[in-house]
């Protein structure tokens, strides 16, 4: 999910006393996942205020010590938080010991924009970005203006962009993939081909929009496999907080499936927002272990730039050491 709606500009508070220690040369994407056989990764999104960069940067202090594979950072609607996920970027690079992936959507972008941005990342040393089409702001074109009509486009634009600007390697590339169909795409066959266009471009791996239905989730992965797609496959999580985020989630994700045990178990609890969160953690944590026992190559939670729950998680499957206590697969 491409976090955050458009959000009013703010600057970031000043760097403090408490920074860490940056990360050392960021690693390529496939160095990543090679060195990782299950990565486990964070999403977060710039936030408008200056007590959201300070309440963000509180949670980001209890993520380091899970030491992830990588973080990504959105990208609002049309570029409408552009500057923010830059400097977020930014600050994770110099600030943190964490390897952040920006988000970068097409959708009203001119091919010059587009170059722009790239330049700016490879000047800032980041190596790797998620190509997303993306939606327009609101209120906006359903089918807006811009040099890049499909996310395929994009990603052939930022493979040689990234040769061109000498990145080693070229910047490594994520794209999105939906388990249970997106709403433009009915036709799961030609959505599955749109996937695949978007590999054949040159992306080095997928990660998933947020699913609460393994079987669902797995069967599209096999379906991947059988369509020609061979690159990793990481899985979007978001854990269950509150029966407003619920309603929330279902409808930014529109199409995906909440099986009906999940429901039944929130809903005897609905009043009590305490053991709500709980039920969503203990199901999120049961989609974790069970993905892990079937080998999946990542998982990729949706935090909304709160750590609890995340960390509730990785408590729960001992994996407060991160990554690399889940040893080879």
């Amino acid at each position: 999910m491409d976090g955050a709606s458009a959000e009013a500009s703010a600057p970031s508070p000043s760097v403090d006393s408490r920074a860490r220690v940056p990360v050392e040369d960021p690693m390529h994407i496939r160095d990543i996942l090679q060195r990782d056989p299950t990565t486990l990764s964070y999403e977060f999104f710039p936030p408008k205020s200056e007590s959201g960069w300070s309440n963000l940067f509180d949670s980001i202090r209890e993520f380091e010590p899970l030491r992830p594979s990588f973080v990504s950072v959105t990208y609002g609607a049309g570029g409408s938080t552009r500057d923010r996920t830059h400097e977020l970027v930014v600050r994770l690079r110099r600030e943190t010991t964490l390897d952040p992936i920006p988000h970068l959507t097409c959708v009203c972008h001119t091919r010059e924009e587009i170059a722009s941005i790239l330049e700016r990342y490879a000047e800032a040393g980041v190596s790797n970005i998620l190509a997303l089409r993306g939606d327009p702001p609101k209120g906006g074109d359903a089918t807006p203006d811009g040099d890049f009509p499909y996310a395929a486009d994009l990603v052939r634009e930022i493979r040689a962009a990234g040769e061109r600007l000498g990145v080693p390697g070229s910047f490594g590339i994520g794209v999105a993939g939906f388990p249970e169909g997106h709403p433009e795409t009915p036709n799961t066959l030609v959505q599955i081909d749109h996937l695949k266009a978007k590999v054949d471009a040159g992306a080095d791996y997928i990660c998933s929009q947020m699913f609460f239905d393994n079987p669902s989730f797995l069967d599209w992965c096999e379906r991947c496999r059988i369509a020609g797609i061979e690159v990793p496959i990481v899985a979007g999580i978001m854990p269950i907080t509150s029966i407003k985020g619920l309603e929330r989630m279902a409808d930014l994700a529109a199409g995906t499936r909440f099986p009906a045990p999940l429901l039944k178990a929130l809903d005897r609890c609905r009043d009590d927002p305490e053991s709500v969160e709980r039920v969503g953690t203990h199901w999120a944590a049961e989609q974790c272990r069970d993905l892990i026992e079937h080998g999946v190559r990542g998982i990729h939670f949706y935090t909304l730039n709160k750590s609890r729950a995340t960390r509730e998680v990785h408590r729960t499957l001992g994996l407060m050491a991160g990554p690399s206590a889940l040893g080879p697969v």
